[in-house]
């Protein structure tokens, strides 16, 4: 039996409490920031209270009514880029690793395991070392500004790969005997076993590639020069230019925190499938 201590009890909520603090503190100065009006944000000290300007502030971001030097692109627009972008990484990468990890694990072929140790080791080159070459390659093929150059290059995932692997192997040789026994090809094993199976691993895989795919930054910066295909990060990169006195700062923050918003509502949606396919055993 655990005895509970409470002097434990206040450190431990002393330091979660501290811990929030320090992570909602820079959120609650950009949100406050987002509801003032350019000068009253740029103005030392800036006010630590909720302005009056804030539907204005958000309707000129949303729609890109904005007199500034840096990009005046409609952020609803930057958003629906980000979205469409992410969601094809996400589900791209789930889809190729899902497949990738089914060969590997339930075909046999020659050099089969040297084909998964090649992708394995991917993961040893940083993304410096590839984007060189990749970029060379979209550019040629005229991908650029659009959003199979924003996405392709980025949909393979040798992490997914190698996870889908490890949770294959871990299937019981009965049940694939049982599948043989019953006539189902192997399409079939994959789509009505191993998929819905695999449900908690790809919810937990979903969450984390959705906002790699969102918080995307150094790609789309190299592949993207046309305002209609910024995506949210960069946009927000590209409405800063010059100094203050030309940065309307309180729409570059009332940006920032619609930027926040799908990444923040797919972890909330998907919380309790994400935290299952992280720690579930029970396969």
């Amino acid at each position: 039996m655990i005895e509970r201590n409470r002097f434990l009890d206040i450190v431990s909520h002393a330091v979660l409490i501290l811990g929030v603090a320090v992570v909602a503190f820079p959120i609650y100065v950009t949100f406050v920031a987002s509801t003032h009006t350019m000068e009253e944000v740029v103005k030392t000290p800036m006010p630590m209270w909720l302005g009056s300007h804030l539907w204005e502030n958000y309707s000129a971001a949303l729609w890109g009514n904005r007199v500034g030097t840096g990009s005046t692109a409609p952020v609803g627009q930057m958003m629906a880029v980000s979205l469409v972008s992410a969601l094809i990484i996400a589900l791209g990468k789930i889809a190729i690793s899902l497949l990738s990890a089914f060969a590997i694990v339930f075909f046999r072929f020659p050099f089969r395991m040297a084909i998964f140790w090649a992708i394995f080791i991917t993961l040893m080159l940083p993304v410096e070392v590839r984007i060189g070459p990749t970029y060379q390659v979209v550019s040629d093929l005229g991908l650029l500004n659009s959003y199979a150059g924003l996405t392709v290059p980025l949909i393979a995932s040798a992490t997914a790969t190698f996870l889908f692997r490890q949770f294959f192997l871990t299937i019981p040789d009965e049940l694939i005997e049982a599948a043989r026994m019953d006539g189902a090809s192997p399409m079939q094993f994959f789509r009505d076993v191993l998929l819905p199976l695999s449900v908690t691993s790809m919810s937990a895989l979903f969450v984390i590639q959705f906002i790699y795919g969102w918080n995307q930054y150094l790609w789309p910066l190299l592949v993207t020069t046309e305002e209609n295909m910024y995506p949210v990060v960069i946009g927000i990169k590209r409405m800063i230019s010059g100094g203050d006195a030309q940065t309307e700062w309180n729409i570059v923050m009332a940006t920032a925190m619609l930027a926040m918003i799908p990444p923040a509502l797919v972890v909330m949606l998907m919380q309790k499938w994400f935290v299952k396919g992280l720690v579930d055993t029970e396969k």
